[in-house]
This record gives C-alpha cells, structure tokens and sequence, in this order.
C-alpha cells in the first residue's frame, strides 16, 4: 500500500508508517510518476488533482487538508472512480481570528467604532457564520449574503448583494470559487460590481483570489474610489501583483486558515477519510501535542480607563496581529510560498486564558463569545 502526501501537512509523518509506503513530497512536486502506483494522495491546494495527474495510477481516494478544493476535478475523479473528500469547517476559526484581527486593524488604522459600522459578510457557510458572530461580538451590525442558502431556507435574514455594497461599511469574502451555475464566484467582484463601491468602503477578500478581478481592484484602488482593501488571497498566486500590493491596508500570503488548530483539523479529517477508505485502524485518529506560540497562552490585561473595542482589540491582537504577517509579506514578496510554508505556530482564540484587571464587564462577555477563557 502506498499514500503521496504534501510535505507541509503538518502532525502528519508517522501517521501512516506502521501500514504502508509513505511518500512525502512538495505540492507542486507531486507528478503522474510519482502517483502512478499510490492508493491515496494527500494533499493541499498547490496540487491539481485532474486526468493529467490521475490517468492510469492507482488512486482510490484524495483527501484534501483545506476546505477549498476547486484544485480537485471533481467531475473526472468521479468518473474514473476515484473518490476525493475536502474538510469542511476545519479552519473555520482560524479564519475568524484572521477577519478579526484585520478589523482590529483597520479600526485602529481609520479612527472607527465598531458600533458605528456594518459588515457585509458575503457567503455564510461554516466560514461566514463564524465571521459573523465574531464581527457581532464586537459590536457591529452584521449583514448577511448567501443566495443558495437564502434559496434553501428561505430569504429571511438574508440580503442580497446589491444590498450588501449598498449598505455595508466593510465588505468581507467567504465563498467557495466556481465558474460555472447561478452561483458562479469566478471574478464576482469584476470592474463593473468593483466600480460600485462607495469611497468610504472597505473591501477584504480571504477566500479565493479569483473571486476578485485584482486589476480592476488595483485600479479602483489608484483611483481612490474605495477607502481600502486586504488581500490574504491573490490572482496568480504566488506570483502576485507587487503593484497591487503596494496599494494594499494589509495584505498576507495566503494564511488566514493557517493558526495551528485549524491545520491540526484539516489533517485528522484527511487521516480519517484516507483510514476509512483504506480500512486502517485510524477512523478517530487526532494529533497531539499542538505546540504553544510563543505569545503567552494566560495573559494579563489591564482595563482601567479603556474603552470595550480598546480592551477587545488588545485581547485579539495578542493572540495574532496581522500586521506581522503583512510585514513579512511586504519585506519579501518573492517568499510567498516560503512563507506559508514555514509559518509560525498560531493558536486560536479558544487556547488563551485572559484575566482582565479593573473591571470591563462588556468586553469580557464579547471576548468570551469569541472563545476566550475570561476572569
């Protein structure tokens, strides 16, 4: 029995080594050769599982560590037999982290309140719900778009997305990429839906590059015509716009999704698809020993004479601050792929123990309904 897997999924060496040949081996790396006699690929989004990988190898299952898999051809795997499997929601609070710390940025950067402002959240799966409730927790008002769901449940509690621009302060992505169907999300913000952004808007994208046209995101940005924009997510990644970037409130490679817990669950559903398929006695296998960050997990906070966004804003950016992520970004952005590859350990709200001096009773209930531990 042989399993291909990316080198860079993490927990994962010595998973398998007791039942078959394990093969390790970067993203891009992973060629027909290499795959031609394997049962299982593992693997993240810089694999293109398709017919030109795929033809003719011994493939039963693909278990992708990410929630996207628009890098799988989902159709010809199908017809060939082979099975692919994604992992839903496991980064889902990493992302939330990483929305909430841009909006601690951007309110400090812009001089804002959150409860002054709406977010417009557009795509409310296992991501937006959670971005959702963060942004709610903080105070602001939450807009809400997602047409197939809307279809299913019926439209209360949703908007729609002309409404969305019409009336959100911060706009934020979380859709999965598809370029074919009602509710295609290839280049769904173009030049035209871009160019009805309001001067006063925020734009931030954390799903998928091709969700934005970036040159007309580029150019509505050197006209000022939006207020600012985030990119974790880039056309052409890694090779990204360097113009685009330098237009950019924050901008990161691609690791929204990437704190420690997230990647940790993203593994074991690939270990447990992979198991399962292969009848391994690993169905309810999780890694252990998630390793600390080096910020420290129990944390001491002062309230005194702070505001609530003051107190909520000094609790998340302890946990993560984008802005170090943006440095880098910017230092070398010829290191994209490198710097995902090698990210630091970041934990998730749900791992810190906050005790908040001088009272704050507001802000302690917000950052519990983040998923801090709060006394």
């Amino acid at each position: 029995m042989k399993i291909v897997c990316d080198d860079k999924i993490p927990f994962l060496k010595g998973v398998f080594e007791p039942y078959a040949e394990v093969l390790y081996l970067p993203g891009k790396e992973t060629r027909p050769e290499t795959v031609r006699d394997a049962d299982a690929l593992i693997t993240r989004t810089r694999t293109v599982c398709d017919r030109n990988l795929l033809e003719g190898s011994g493939v039963k299952i693909i278990a992708t560590a990410t929630i996207g898999y628009d890098h799988i051809d989902t159709s010809w795997c199908e017809s060939a037999g082979i099975e692919w499997a994604n992992a839903p929601g496991c980064n889902s609070s990493s992302v939330r982290q990483y929305v909430t710390s841009v909006l601690c940025r951007l309110v400090s950067e812009f001089g804002l309140r959150f409860e002054n402002l709406t977010l417009g959240v557009v795509g409310v799966g296992h991501v937006g719900s959670k971005v959702a409730d963060a942004a709610s927790a903080l105070g602001m008002k939450v807009l809400l778009c997602d047409p197939p769901r809307a279809r299913k449940e019926g439209p209360e509690g949703f908007v729609d997305l002309e409404e969305i621009i019409d009336k959100s302060d911060i706009i934020t992505l979380h859709v999965p990429l598809s370029k074919e169907g009602p509710d295609a999300t290839w280049h769904l913000f173009d030049s035209e839906r871009l160019s009805e952004l309001k001067p006063s808007q925020i734009f931030v994208n954390s799903s998928r590059g091709p969700i934005v046209d970036n040159a007309s995101l580029k150019e509505c940005l050197k006209r000022k015509s939006l207020k600012a924009a985030v990119l974790d997510v880039w056309e052409n990644e890694p090779e990204i716009d360097r113009e685009l970037l330098d237009l950019l409130a924050l901008a990161t490679p691609h690791i929204a999704g990437y704190s420690a817990d997230g990647k940790a669950n993203g593994t074991a559903a690939s270990v447990r698809t992979v198991a399962r398929k292969l009848d391994l006695p690993l169905g309810n296998w999780s890694p252990s020993g998630i390793p600390a960050p080096r910020q420290a997990l129990d944390f001491r906070l002062d309230a005194a004479g702070k505001t609530p966004q003051e107190v909520l804003c000094e609790a998340v950016l302890h946990t993560y601050d984008v802005a170090e992520d943006d440095t880098a970004l910017r230092k070398n952005p010829g290191s994209f792929e490198k710097l995902r590859g090698d990210y630091p350990v970041r934990r998730e709200f749900t791992a810190f123990h906050v005790s908040l001096d001088g009272g704050a009773e507001k802000a302690a209930s917000a950052l519990r309904r983040l998923g801090f531990e709060v006394d």
